[in-house]
């Protein structure tokens, strides 16, 4: 099947890339730097089989087999142009665990953060919605990737790994290059008075972040009444009401907190719930679904 140019609503300063038949997002400030490796996946060019087509799943998923993903991972790291690099992954659980990597463990730690100085590793970040955040200091010539769900936002993930970066290379924020890839937009993500009330109770600014009744979802008003002061009959009482929260958006500001400059903080523009010719969703797909990476990493010599 025959792909489009490139996904609706790209950015212009990102890049679609296509070599043996897979497509990976990139950047386009990150590719000046020729020591540098990074990109984010899409679904086409894969050989696991996914509602009736073949996709690039690149997360080992119940409904794929092992072998399947493994060969994905290597068309993949081909496309990069790093065949031979080891994939350093990790143990999501939604945290602000942040790993200093300098070789490749035995296996995956867990957390969702993961810095780097160490040539030749290429760390990962896997999604389906949540944030992949590629951070680069071009001075130091350190890297970081880093996953950012609503719990991992809240937790301040990715400040915490910028306060990392500065700590164990002596990263300056202001020369940080960040690379926020395709994520579940404000358009689509509706969350819960139990979201909206957490972020209210960690930033004062939350509520620029979200769209729809906000404060009341977070002063903790009762969002479903009893059906007996809506008036309504049995079976008909309103939905639960519900916010849009902006991911993107709410990182963004995490990162400028920390230092890093608005001109150097890179969005895709892409919603994974809207994009469904090319990426991943667990919102839209629920379980039955795949996994993007994001990867970055240091050329070695």
């Amino acid at each position: 099947m025959r792909q489009p140019l490139a996904p609706s609503g790209l950015d212009p300063a990102w890049r679609l890339q296509q070599r043996r038949g897979v497509y990976v997002l990139q950047a386009d400030p990150l590719t000046r730097f020729d020591w540098l490796v990074h990109g984010f996946s899409t679904t086409p060019g894969g050989v696991s089989l996914l509602a009736g087509r073949q996709v690039l799943n690149l997360g080992y998923t119940e409904w794929d087999s092992p072998h399947r993903v493994a060969q994905n991972r290597r068309r993949f790291l081909a496309a990069l142009g790093a065949d031979d690099w080891p994939l350093v992954t990790l143990r999501q659980i939604h945290s602000d665990l942040v790993h200093t990597v300098t070789a490749t463990p035995r296996t995956p730690a867990r957390g969702d953060a993961q810095i780097s100085r160490t040539p030749g590793l290429l760390l990962a970040v896997g999604t389906a919605d949540c944030v992949p955040i590629l951070l680069v200091d071009p001075e130091r010539r350190a890297v970081a990737a880093v996953h950012a769900g609503w719990r991992g936002t809240l937790r301040r993930v990715v400040a915490k790994t910028v306060g990392r970066m500065q700590m164990e290379f002596g990263s300056q924020p202001a020369n940080l290059l960040a690379a926020l890839g395709p994520a579940i937009g404000a358009c689509c993500y509706e969350v819960g008075p139990e979201v909206a009330a957490a972020f209210a109770a960690q930033f004062s600014c939350a509520e620029a972040w979200f769209a729809g009744p906000f404060g009341e979802l977070a002063a903790g008003e009762d969002p479903t009444p009893l059906p007996w002061l809506t008036m309504a009959p049995p079976g008909h009482t309103p939905p639960p009401k519900r916010v849009r929260l902006d991911l993107i958006a709410a990182n963004r500001w995490q990162l400028e907190e920390t230092g890093v400059r608005p001109e150097n903080i890179y969005s895709s523009g892409l919603c994974t719930a809207c994009c469904s010719e090319w990426l991943f969703s667990y919102r839209r797909e629920r379980s039955r679904t795949g996994r993007l990476l994001g990867v970055v990493g240091i050329q070695a010599g």
